[in-house]
């Protein structure tokens, strides 16, 4: 049977060198491709047919120029037979190669950097949340590549809450998070959500970056643009989804913010706050530290110890979105990063972190938000 390694559908992303097959055991060369008009690339998904009872090797070749080559050291793919069980394959990462290694018993198998959320999941996303009782969806617009920019508002409370993920399209754990979100955010019967509808009026964008999640990138929308750079004067031409969010942000206010992501080298979950926006107040830093050690009480799954530097007094990025909300708004905001390898606090050694793990995480996180809700 004939070996075929193809990546043209929806996220897909490979460029295949060779492929060398003696009949019981094949190796195929790869490279993974730059994100559209940008040098960043790291998310990977194809798929693999033709290989029962042989020996398959990939190695992707190119990974030392990649985006976060401190991503690849411990790091194990994701392959699945059904689209949707996605199990860590065996992988090995030495001299700007990665190498996985598939098991012999399946004919096909899809192989990813992450378990993938599709953008047709996503239309059955925003199908399904927007006949939940109490959702409006509204189309901010469109993007580049002409797709919807969804909002789905719920929720009756004077408090003004948004939730956003996917600005860098690869981080699809992020939308696995909105998921886990929306999922409880519409349970009439979770005292949790009820609370939350009541004290919050919740504004959820589950996928900032339509274009690049169709294309298969990792960082950049159709114009090769990095969106979480573009939030101190987003445009239309260039940045459309920024310059619709920001927008309607404005309209609505902001009190809480939460932009959702992914890490591809640190092995934990960890937040990121505002601390040097220039108008920082005690106020806005107290609620972000009182969010932060309630969530590490709450869930194992949550930590304090790794993340990235703080910004010194007066130094923040504001063409990010955390700072630039923070600054803007006087909001409490934070970026939430979920990690491509695991947790090593609390691993999983069959499914690695995983989009079950991320939904639980965002509900987790909702709880938390319900205990403070009326200091915000």
């Amino acid at each position: 049977m004939t070996i075929s390694i193809t990546s043209g559908f929806d996220s897909g992303n490979i460029r295949v060198l060779s492929i060398s097959d003696s009949g019981t055991a094949v190796r195929a060369e790869l490279e993974i491709r730059k994100d559209r008009q940008s040098d960043f690339y790291q998310w990977f998904h194809f798929r693999v047919s033709g290989i029962a009872g042989r020996a398959v090797e990939l190695a992707i070749t190119n990974c030392r120029e990649s985006a976060y080559p401190d991503g690849w050291p411990n790091y194990r793919a994701r392959i699945s037979e059904d689209r949707e069980s996605w199990r860590l394959a065996e992988t090995h990462y030495s001299d700007g190669t990665l190498t996985i290694r598939l098991p012999a018993e399946a004919n096909t198998l899809w192989v990813a950097y992450f378990a993938p959320y599709s953008m047709e999941r996503h239309h059955d996303l925003i199908a399904w949340a927007s006949v939940q009782p109490g959702v409006t969806h509204r189309e901010l617009g469109l993007t580049l590549d002409q797709q919807p920019l969804d909002l789905l508002t719920l929720g009756d409370g004077p408090k003004q809450v948004w939730l956003y993920a996917r600005q860098h399209p690869g981080e699809s754990m992020a939308e696995w998070w909105m998921e886990g979100a929306l999922d409880r955010l519409c349970d009439p019967e979770d005292a949790v959500a009820r609370l939350l509808r009541k004290q919050a009026t919740f504004h959820l964008v589950p996928n900032m970056n339509p274009d690049g999640s169709r294309r298969g990138h990792l960082r950049t929308n159709a114009a090769g643009v990095n969106l979480n750079r573009e939030w101190h004067e987003p445009s239309m031409e260039r940045s459309p989804e920024v310059f619709l969010v920001r927008q309607a942000m404005d309209q609505s206010g902001v009190d809480f913010a939460m932009d959702v992501h992914g890490d591809e080298a640190i092995p934990a979950v960890f937040l990121a706050g505002f601390e040097g926006i220039p108008s920082i107040t005690n106020r806005q830093l107290e609620l972000f530290h009182h969010y932060r050690e309630t969530l590490a009480l709450r869930t194992p799954d949550f930590q304090t110890r790794m993340g990235y530097p703080v910004a010194a007094e007066g130094k923040a990025n504001l063409t990010m979105s955390t700072n630039q909300v923070a600054e803007r708004f006087g909001a409490v905001a934070m970026t939430l990063e979920m990690p491509f390898k695991d947790n090593d606090d609390l691993p999983d050694p069959e499914f690695g972190w995983s989009p079950a793990r991320s939904m639980q995480l965002a509900k987790d996180c909702l709880a938390v938000l319900a205990e403070m809700i009326g200091d915000i």
